[in-house]
């Protein structure tokens, strides 16, 4: 087990972003052969907007890889954390993480960028995608995900977890994140089933439906027990679906400079 989680803790930042676009290849292939809808738009330039986000968010990553080198090295020898104060195997500390860093890094920070008011105009930016597919994962305006990362960080201090466990979930969330939002069609059954445990791709679409209450609910990103724990989970007709904003429609969604603009743009409205 010790070994396993070595590797990545060891991982290379070329493996990483090989497993980001790897991801999103996989499931780009997968959307084209079984869409869940025909989206009427030119998918390559969809594309690039959503790309060019992700390199931000690349970059922010980089970024905080320093930090979190910094916070691990005082946590290694300080023993601050909860999971300092009682001995057990090492998969029971990976899944108390795993746990934590899904409730705390993507639930709860992803309800709080819902809730507040001038994250949401952040948080608008990942909305206003009129066709979800598998880079609309990619989709965060850079304060946005700057606050993820805060969040993140937070976890991992708080339960003193060590370096491998959070690459660890790492990696896990990117595939879950590509996941949800392909536009790929599963049997209606398999995805309500899925849905029991982890956030399906037709549970996630939901999400993305243009208007209010639909647009607040399903708010995890791996594990669905957050939404149903909290009562924040929906499942409906997936037919009804219609994506981006019900204040949006004017909004140019493939414009980069447009997005980068969203949250201090006086002109563009938000009913929350």
């Amino acid at each position: 087990m010790q070994e396993f989680l070595f590797f990545f803790e060891t991982m290379p930042i070329w493996m990483k972003a090989f497993w980001i676009f790897l991801c999103i290849a996989v499931f780009w292939l997968l959307e084209n052969s079984f869409s869940l809808f025909k989206l009427g738009y030119k998918k390559w330039k969809h594309a690039s907007t959503n790309l060019i986000l992700l390199a931000f968010v690349m970059i922010i990553n980089a970024v905080f890889g320093v930090l979190l080198t910094l916070v691990f090295i005082w946590l290694e020898s300080s023993n601050f954390g909860l999971l300092q104060l009682f001995e057990s195997p090492v998969w029971v500390k990976l899944l108390i993480s795993i746990l934590a860093l899904d409730l705390i890094a993507q639930y709860t920070t992803h309800y709080i960028l819902h809730k507040v008011k001038w994250m949401w105009r952040l948080h608008m930016v990942h909305h206003s995608d009129k066709n979800v597919d598998v880079t609309s994962g990619t989709r965060h305006h850079p304060l946005d995900f700057i606050f993820r990362e805060l969040m993140a960080l937070g976890a991992v201090v708080l339960l003193g977890m060590p370096v491998s466990f959070y690459f660890f979930y790492r990696i896990i969330t990117i595939v879950f994140t590509y996941f949800n939002h392909s536009n790929m069609a599963l049997p209606l059954w398999i995805d309500k089933g899925l849905s029991y445990i982890i956030v399906s791709p037709n549970m996630h679409k939901f999400h993305h439906h243009y208007q209010l209450p639909w647009t607040d609910s399903n708010y995890g990103n791996m594990l669905s027990i957050w939404d149903r724990m909290f009562g924040t989970f929906m499942y409906g007709d997936p037919k009804e679906i219609q994506y981006g904003l019900d204040i949006s429609d004017h909004i140019d969604d493939e414009n980069i400079i447009t997005q980068l603009k969203i949250p201090f743009d006086k002109t563009v409205q938000s009913k929350k």
